[in-house]
């Protein structure tokens, strides 16, 4: 039998209804049979302080840090706010980024995302986030890109991807994340 890989799903928004989120939503029963989501709840992580983490990171950071470093892959599903990848994502990886279990090491990423614009579908974040992928060593995938705009017309009120042919790409780009966790080595 195949090995089963733990991936850990963080989306970019705190919005309840978001896009982003509904898209990690969706990977769920799209998912190849050898790999498991778990979405991470990083709605508590405060701002990043050098004073609190010298005096120790919030159980909540460490908790995402063990899970992050417990897992064969991430998957980040990212808005674009003002061309870059927003704040809060910002956040959670400048917090990741400081434990001393190096969670990001070596760690085989995917990234995808949706925007309600009608040009470029997330593609700025995304290349700013693989720039960070590299400074903390993570291995993202390069094809097949995941980038959905107009989500208004893919996505439900809820949040919920509608949309057919957007959810066939999702389950080849999950397929795809697959293989490159088996390609890049699993941690």
């Amino acid at each position: 039998m195949d090995k089963k890989y733990k991936i850990i799903g963080i989306t970019g928004s705190l919005r309840k209804n978001s896009t982003n989120s509904g898209l990690l939503r969706a990977a769920l029963p799209l998912l190849p049979d050898n790999l498991e989501l778990e979405i991470a709840d990083i709605s508590g992580l405060p701002n990043y302080n050098g004073d609190v983490d010298s005096a120790g990171p919030p159980e909540v950071v460490v908790k995402l840090c063990e899970k992050i470093k417990n897992a064969d892959g991430l998957l980040i599903s990212t808005p674009e706010y003002n061309y870059s990848i927003p704040g809060f994502l910002k956040n959670v990886i400048d917090w990741v980024s400081r434990s001393p279990l190096k969670p990001f090491n070596e760690k085989p990423l995917a990234i995808m995302g949706a925007t309600g614009g009608l040009v470029g579908g997330t593609v700025r974040a995304q290349i700013h986030l693989r720039g960070i992928a590299v400074y903390v060593n993570m291995i993202p995938m390069n094809k097949p890109e995941l980038l959905i705009a107009n989500s208004r017309e893919k996505f439900d009120s809820d949040g919920n991807l509608t949309d057919e042919k957007t959810l066939q790409h999702l389950k080849i780009f999950l397929e795809s994340f697959s293989k490159w966790i088996e390609k890049v080595g699993a941690k």
